[in-house]
């Protein structure tokens, strides 16, 4: 049977860390410039996108929506 083990390791261990990075090096270029307030929208932006990520790859999205659900429902 396929699976996605191997690929969401890869995605955790490569393309984390290397956006991470990235994102580092435009926050730095555009602290640089003065636009502080361009940065916290790209690091909101980041935060929650990697909050997305971590959903997908962990495997844990049913039980986080089950739990959210329970908050509006009462139940």
């Amino acid at each position: 049977m396929l699976g996605t083990g191997g690929l969401q390791t890869w995605i955790q261990d490569n393309i984390v860390p290397l956006l991470l990075f990235v994102t580092a090096v435009v926050l730095f270029l555009v602290a640089n410039k003065g636009d502080n307030a361009k940065a916290m929208r790209i690091v909101g932006g980041v935060v929650i996108a990697l909050a997305v990520l971590g959903l997908a790859v962990g495997g844990n999205a049913t039980t986080v929506g089950s739990s959210l659900w329970g908050l509006v429902t009462g139940s």
